[in-house]
């Protein structure tokens, strides 16, 4: 006999445990083959004397019978009944007994004839957890609330006493086996933990709960320390109605991926254990993404996991993505003689340059893995905008080429005697202006060339000038106005987020206090308001192309916003904790989001649908940047570290180490050979992209699994770093020229 949680279970349950699962062929099995019986103590004891005779089963078996007879189905009933060997008098009979005998009296509607439906179906759901037929208490779940169904999941439990035992057997288990599947198993300790100090806390047995926290929390991988933290605040059953982080835990299955050959041996030995209460927890709480092929090493996994629900599905990243760029608009470039003498004397390397970046070659040919044209609407192209892009292609044709052996060079904006609390920058794209926000909820405005910033005339002013003037823009300047900064007045909380429009007409700017505001850099005036929100606003950016713009903030949802429109296009909800940064892909049709759940997500902006999930970062991501080419992402977080991602493939495929703090900026140069980093630890780095993405070799092998093998080569990598004074650095923006700008407040 085997004991199952203090049940015994006989020779032929035991077989039925046993059964070996049919797969389904593919990778994601999420474990559900050979599910074993999630039977609790006692509850097993009562089942396993007779399966087919109990009172419970053939009560279930008269209330199905009933409602076919119910529904003229009489071959149906006459066949079942056959099949289970009644005597055919057993349904007029038995009906009234099984009205009112097994149920327990439980709460809830009267099924068929009398007999309880609810209580049938809670038990067919969910087994009873006391040795005997309990008292449903599930059925007038529709009238609780929604937090009260998420956590009674926990309300199915085994023997307090001998959880410490199940765990400590798993893991002599998992230590014991070989050093190839060791680490794959290893990652089951972290959600088994967490799932089972949680069903202890929900049944109130506190002091087992604590022991087991203290016992086991110092075995937990050293990232998952403030999730942990937080978990050992939750001592009590009401403690943990209100808390958001532990009902995204329960909601969303931890996914975990390993080999086909570790799950076996798992699974093996988790059925000769009769090891139920933590079988339950991995079919109930986990999703296992099995694949064929050998298993990973520790650096590998380590380099994956890391985020709130573990890593992601493989599914998830299988989406096709058009991450190519948009054929640009043919616009004729008027060189002058002196153009054309400054490209003369610059020589033949020169002259190849401008043909491999310039507008006018991309427009001749369509990327294959570029969306459509007109995949999503985007703003046609005003006679100011064709005249920015000339001047765009002029400066190109003067832009530095930057390379190991060549490296920009900086410049530093520091703000000094910041007090108002500098919280977030950006530059025009032209880097004429530079905006700060600020913590008293103020946004400034300053010009970083000699032009002043002027104010549009008043309207009365305007109507006496010649608008056929050549000068026309100029005159329509108010001079009195004219000064190097300017203070915009409006939100009722910290400036988080702030973005200049590409035309370099418009600022936006997001705040604690729940709005997204468009402010007029002619007027210096605030146009919108935009009110979706809930929370503080962490971030907001422009699309390349102007008139949309993204916004993501501590209700966990970022949204996709036209400047035209007062409600939001797009809500792309999924990440399980705050949204902390958000940027648009260069053909923007897609999004980037950066998210305290430690992931990175895509959204496609036409269809709302999330089409990649990036895990591996330790700590809250704060800074994303997209390649020039769209084809890769970088993300950097609190853990210090840069994590390269190759899009189309939904890979990770390079990891930068070498920030001590909290990275806040990640910008690529013009042509994407370098990526700059900036940080907290008061240093600018800046890294060779083109070796790092040039030494891929995505096979066929490393896409079906998803994982790929990452060298360790970031000091090879590293090409400079740059240490401020006292000044962490939370900006950077290249110039069109490639020269990089870096900005942040001085912390004496």
């Amino acid at each position: 006999m085997a004991a199952v949680q203090g049940g015994l279970v006989d020779a032929e349950e035991e077989k039925a445990i046993k059964t070996e699962p049919s797969s389904d062929g593919g990778g994601n099995n999420n474990a559900n083959d050979g599910r074993l019986p999630s039977t609790s103590p006692g509850a097993s004891a009562a089942a396993s004397k007779n399966a087919a005779a109990s009172p419970e089963d053939q009560q279930t078996l008269l209330a199905v019978l009933q409602f076919l007879r119910k529904n003229n189905l009489s071959e149906s009933v006459d066949i079942l009944r056959r099949e289970a060997g009644l005597p055919e008098d057993s349904l007029d009979a038995k009906g009234a007994d099984a009205s009112g005998g097994g149920s327990g009296g439980a709460a809830g509607t009267a099924g068929v004839d009398g007999v309880d439906a609810s209580s049938i179906l809670s038990r067919v759901t969910a087994p009873s957890s006391a040795g005997t037929p309990a008292p449903t208490k599930t059925a007038p779940a529709e009238n609780q609330p929604d937090v009260n169904v998420v956590l009674s999941a926990y309300s199915q439990q085994g023997d307090p006493a001998l959880y410490e035992t199940y765990y400590s057997g798993l893991k002599r288990f998992i230590e014991t086996v070989l050093d190839c599947h060791r680490a794959e198993l290893s990652q089951v300790f972290y959600p088994l933990f967490v799932h089972m100090y949680l069903e202890l806390v929900y049944n109130n047995h506190e002091n087992e709960a604590k022991a087991f926290f203290q016992k086991f929390s110092g075995d937990q991988e050293c990232y998952y320390e403030d999730d942990l933290r937080v978990l050992s605040g939750l001592t009590k059953k009401e403690h943990m109605r209100g808390n958001e982080t532990l009902l995204d835990f329960r909601t969303s299955k931890f996914v975990l991926r390993i080999s086909r050959d570790s799950y076996q041996l798992l699974k093996r030995h988790l059925q000769e254990r009769q090891n139920n209460q933590i079988w339950n927890i991995i079919q109930e709480h986990l999703y296992i993404d099995i694949f064929d092929g050998m298993p990973r090493s520790k650096g590998q996994i380590d380099a994956m996991s890391g985020s709130l629900a573990g890593e992601a599905k493989r599914e998830a990243n299988k989406a096709k993505v058009y991450y190519g760029l948009l054929k640009e608009p043919e616009i004729e470039l008027p060189l002058d003689d002196e153009d054309e003498e400054a490209e003369n004397e610059e020589g033949k390397p020169k002259k190849k340059k401008p043909k491999k970046d310039s507008m006018g070659s991309k427009s001749k040919k369509q990327d294959p893995n570029a969306p459509s044209q007109n995949r999503i609407p985007l703003p046609e192209l005003k006679d100011s905008d064709k005249l920015d892009k000339i001047m765009y292609m002029k400066e190109a044709t003067k832009k530095i080429r930057l390379g190991p052996e060549n490296l920009p060079s900086i410049c530093f904006y520091s703000f000094l005697n910041a007090y108002q609390g500098l919280t977030a920058v950006d530059f025009t794209d032209d880097s004429s202006l530079i905006a700060g926000g600020f913590a008293d909820s103020t946004v400034r405005v300053w010009s970083v060339t000699p032009k002043k910033l002027r104010k549009v005339k008043s309207a009365a002013d305007l109507n006496v000038i010649d608008k056929e003037s050549d000068d026309v823009l100029e005159r329509i300047m108010d001079e009195k106005t004219a000064s190097e900064s300017k203070i915009l007045y409006g939100h009722s909380g910290p400036v988080y987020g702030i973005s200049f429009s590409p035309d370099r007409n418009y600022l936006l700017s997001s705040s604690e206090d729940g709005t997204i505001r468009l402010w007029s850099l002619l007027t210096f005036t605030c146009l919108v308001g935009y009110k979706g929100h809930n929370y503080p606003v962490w971030d907001t950016q422009f699309s390349p192309h102007g008139y949309y713009f993204v916004s993501g903030g501590h209700d966990r949802v970022a949204r996709l916003w036209a400047t035209d429109h007062y409600q939001p296009l797009r809500i792309f909800s999924g990440h399980l904790a705050d949204v902390t940064c958000t940027r648009f892909h260069p053909n923007s049709n897609y999004v980037a989001t950066g998210s305290s759940d430690r992931t990175t997500r895509v959204w496609d902006v036409l269809t709302g649908n999330c089409v990649r999930i990036f895990t591996g970062h330790k700590g809250p991501i704060h800074a994303l940047a997209f390649s020039p080419n769209g084809k890769f992402l970088a993300s950097g977080a609190t853990d210090g570290r840069v994590l390269l991602w190759d899009i189309g493939h939904g890979l990770m495929v390079g990891e930068l180490k070498g920030h001590t703090d909290t990275i806040y900026s990640l910008r690529f140069s013009r042509d994407g050979e370098i990526l700059a980093s900036g940080s907290m630890d008061n240093t600018v780095r800046l890294w060779d992209a083109l070796k790092a993405f040039d030494d891929l070799e995505t096979d066929d092998f490393t896409a079906a699994t998803g994982h790929i093998h990452l060298q360790d080569n970031s000091q090879e990598l590293l090409l400079g770093t740059y240490l401020t004074k006292s000044t962490p650095v939370i900006h950077l923006h290249f110039t069109r020229r490639n020269l990089l700008l870096a900005a942040g407040a001085y912390n004496p």
